[in-house]
């Protein structure tokens, strides 16, 4: 919502919209923001606030609003991706990382990526189970396992900008595809491995 730092739900049988506003009754002196939603399978919505360190619930029957703080501060978590086990991935701008909140525990983990200032702006798992990202700063797709930390780096011919990043998983290996947000360009990459 542009009005107000809130969501809107609208109820396609009544056409009426209930409002809820997760920030109001936060101190003063920072600003939060609703930056990219997400729903799980059972239609409770995840939001991540851009402007701090935190990741939002609304559960879809009760409307209770639940605050969740990343592990590191000022993260500033953004985008986003609910996968079919209900583990919202997403990635923390400021902090360099990737993170994952298990939605059924409401445990985070998080991922360091290898260069700094690569400012992630989107994670998409892929098949195998590794995170595909890229910088906006870095000029750097990054694929990261999970299960090890490890990550491989691709170096981009020429300043790139990605945001938004998608994963084929229907070719073997997985090819990776963005769009290059300064340069109107798109960018495909083919793993060797």
């Amino acid at each position: 919502s542009v009005g107000i730092p809130g969501v809107h739900r609208l109820d396609l049988a009544s056409m009426k919209f209930d409002t809820f506003v997760p920030y109001r009754d936060m101190p003063r002196g920072q600003e939060h923001s609703v930056y990219g939603i997400k729903a799980d399978s059972q239609n409770n919505l995840f939001f991540f606030d851009f402007s701090a360190d935190l990741v939002g619930k609304i559960d879809a029957k009760s409307g209770q609003i639940t605050l969740f703080k990343t592990p590191t501060p000022n993260s500033n978590p953004r985008r986003g991706y609910m996968d079919k086990e209900d583990r919202l991935w997403f990635t923390e701008y400021r902090a360099n990382k990737l993170a994952m909140l298990d939605t059924k525990t409401e445990k985070f983990t998080e991922w360091p990526l290898p260069t700094a200032f690569t400012y992630p702006y989107d994670v998409m798992p892929d098949k195998n189970g590794e995170l595909w990202t890229a910088g906006m700063s870095t000029d750097r797709v990054v694929r990261l396992d999970p299960k090890t930390g490890q990550a491989t780096e691709y170096q981009l011919p020429r300043n790139t900008n990605v945001r938004r990043v998608f994963v084929d998983n229907s070719t073997t290996p997985v090819t990776f595809w963005a769009g290059g947000n300064h340069s109107a360009e798109i960018v495909k990459v083919e793993p060797l491995d």
